[in-house]
């Protein structure tokens, strides 16, 4: 039975939310009773996605959305006094928002591009945590979600922006989570698992000559077996959004894989160890007894 953590009278902030896993974590936030700022790039689609949540939103909560590109910091500070105007409870950001950028290997492909992949994946979530982290440290509360996944936990070649994006995002949230630890505010990254949204229906389209032929394989194979539940990260979302995650801080955690639902039974073991981190593998740690003083 799937359990259902409380986000009555909370409010959050949802960027790439017109669709896919966005979309998929802004409707489990109204389910659990929060008010909704929506945010994407491209105005029909969220546009649709709003209307498409307020049916079934309770009288009470608030659906709201603002197209914004979060590489902009115009559109960025825009997004942000619109949202604290209308939601002054505001606790929660989630940092959905991103793209694979180029596809092919790093002399094949546009520089310009992989620049606007780091710009969207990476920056785009600092511009976001510059933004609202004054105003979460002044309520002395706050949540910050961080889209991450495998191209944070293993090179992908031929997709380096990514990978390298993703792979900052995560040190990036470790950092900013012992920064905020006095504050109460909780920084963790979600690892959703392969999904089945418009990031696949990228790889395919561009084919194994771009993207390679042993991930072209996984993407047919994933695309075949219908890849990783929505529905499964958007779980984590909210539990890493409600009280019963307080003091969880500084992870990166696996949907599918990790036991998340037992972390608050572990709280303090959490936050004095290094587990479900980034880290650097030592020949110790892989049984060699060479390599290291």
């Amino acid at each position: 039975m799937t359990q259902v953590w409380d986000l009555s009278g909370r409010a959050a902030l949802v960027t790439g939310a017109s669709q896919g896993l966005g979309l998929a974590i802004a409707e489990a936030y109204l389910e659990a009773g929060a008010d909704l700022m929506l945010c994407a790039r491209d105005p029909a689609p969220l546009e649709a996605a709003a209307a498409k949540l307020r049916a079934s939103a309770r009288p009470e909560q608030r659906v709201l959305f603002q197209q914004a590109d979060v590489s902009r910091a115009g559109d960025v500070e825009r997004l942000v006094s619109e949202t604290l105007r209308a939601l002054p409870q505001l606790d929660i950001l989630v940092n959905n928002a991103g793209v694979y950028g180029p596809k092919g290997a790093l002399s094949e492909t546009s520089l310009d591009e992989w620049l606007r992949a780091i710009d969207i994946n990476l920056t785009g979530s600092v511009r976001m945590c510059a933004a609202l982290v004054p105003h979460m440290s002044a309520r002395g509360h706050g949540k910050i979600i961080q889209l991450s996944g495998g191209g944070a936990t293993a090179p992908l070649p031929r997709l380096s922006a990514y990978a390298a994006s993703k792979a900052a995002v995560v040190r990036f949230a470790e950092t900013l989570a012992e920064e905020l630890k006095p504050q109460h505010i909780d920084v963790n990254c979600i690892a959703p698992g392969a999904l089945n949204t418009r990031l696949l229906d990228e790889v395919l389209e561009a084919g194994p000559e771009r993207v390679g032929e042993a991930f072209y394989a996984r993407a047919l194979e994933q695309q075949k077996k219908g890849g990783a539940p929505l529905r499964r990260g958007a779980e984590l979302a909210t539990f890493l959004a409600s009280a019963a995650s307080d003091g969880i801080t500084g992870k990166l955690i696996s949907a599918l894989w990790d036991d998340w639902e037992n972390f608050p039974a572990h709280k303090s073991e959490l936050e004095k160890s290094d587990v479900f981190t980034l880290r650097r593998i030592v020949p110790g740690d892989r049984g060699l007894d060479w390599g290291s003083r």
